[in-house]
């Protein structure tokens, strides 16, 4: 991986200006998705890791990087390597749900810090929360509940709702309802990697709806996609970034032109730390990044932020800097409600063609410094 001096020197603006405060380098063990039709997701959140590293020019932090293959029992046994053999104080980097749930109480536990470049299962939100769990991305009804919110903007009436029958997928769902004022033509769960959709789109033709909202990240919201758009329904469709983010709208193509999806962050938002990250991310790997990209940086300016300010041998003082969250965040205003979880604005974004590459534009505002439902019941202040 080469890294051009030019983009380095444009994102010269995200190096910490205080000296970290560990003599020897943390060991930060890295547990994210990079085979199987959900490995564009872990390879962004790897390539964005590395590059705030390589942008700070810092060694405070050893990195331990290695593949779930999107496996529960893969993650589990990964987390124990790396925090028995590896010596690792914190642990990030998973993608799913379903093996956050695996490995997170298990880890946090052990008082290892994890810290959540992406999944944000509801039961660690609220009476789950743990002080040594921080999420750095979102609870993951809350971009849902952001779609459900633009929905009412946009007037409709009527959704089709589809989702993976896993964690993450009953709290897209759950968070979409929520907010939604409109009536259901439909309910449907899919299987977690399912690739036919064939008689969910039958069942969306016969509906009655007046949208769709999905949430079918990575591989399935591909496949979905290329086979929506060859059935000849053309309801609008309204979603999440996960299932048009950066990473998979190439493989969408000119389908996916028009959609609306929410997110807290998207390329085009113009502050200062985010036009020099997705500038050094383009030059550092000749694409556009994503929001798995977004959080995973995020994340590891987040832990350097902490590292700068205190020794992770003294917990209390490691994670007091980390509710502190004393960086550069590439979404702008960035803070932890009491459970650890971003309060922060959420976005509708328009996927669009700019010279002939497809990507999001943002195209109005959602919600404003919201906060996840869950936070009311977890005990921590």
């Amino acid at each position: 991986m080469k890294f051009r001096k030019n983009a380095l020197a444009c994102a010269s603006v995200l190096a910490l200006g205080a000296g970290v405060a560990q003599a020897d380098p943390v060991t930060v063990g890295l547990i994210t998705t990079l085979s199987g039709g959900g490995a564009g997701l872990g390879v962004d959140v790897r390539d964005a890791f590395e590059l705030a590293l390589q942008m700070n020019g810092t060694d405070a932090i050893h990195l331990v990087v290695e593949d779930d293959g999107q496996r529960p029992e893969n993650a589990v046994q990964i987390a124990d390597r790396m925090i028995q053999s590896e010596g690792a104080q914190i642990l990030t980097g998973i993608i799913w749900s379903n093996l956050a749930m695996a490995v997170v109480p298990a880890v946090t536990a052990q008082d290892v810090i994890y810290v959540s470049p992406n999944a944000g299962p509801s039961a660690l939100a609220g009476a789950g929360c743990t002080p040594n769990y921080f999420n750095a991305a979102y609870q993951n009804d809350t971009m849902h509940e952001a779609a459900g919110q633009y929905a009412n903007t946009l007037g409709y009436q009527n959704a089709f709702i589809m989702a993976p029958n896993y964690p993450a997928g009953v709290d897209a769902l759950t968070g979409f309802k929520r907010y939604f004022q409109g009536t259901l033509a439909g309910e449907v769960y899919t299987q977690l990697g399912q690739t036919d959709f064939a008689a969910e789109i039958a069942q969306i033709r016969a509906s009655g709806a007046d949208s769709i909202f999905i949430f079918e990240p990575g591989g399935m919201g591909i496949s979905f996609m290329r086979q929506y758009a060859q059935s000849g329904v053309d309801l609008p469709i309204i979603s999440a970034a996960f299932t048009f983010s950066q990473d998979v709208l190439p493989a969408v193509g000119d389908a996916a032109l028009g959609v609306i999806n929410t997110a807290e962050w998207s390329p085009d938002m113009d502050n200062e730390a985010n036009v020099a990250f997705v500038a050094a991310f383009q030059e550092a790997y000749g694409r556009l990044p994503s929001v798995y990209a977004a959080q995973s940086f995020d994340t590891a300016n987040l832990i350097l932020s902490a590292l700068a300010a205190a020794d992770i041998s003294d917990l209390d003082a490691f994670r007091t800097a980390m509710r502190a969250a004393d960086f550069d965040s590439v979404r702008g205003s960035f803070r932890f409600g009491n459970n650890q979880h971003p309060i922060q604005n959420y976005y509708a974004r328009e996927v669009v063609s700019v010279d002939g590459v497809l990507t999001n534009r943002i195209v109005g505002t959602a919600f404003e410094d919201h906060q996840d439902v869950y936070a009311a019941d977890c005990a921590m202040e």
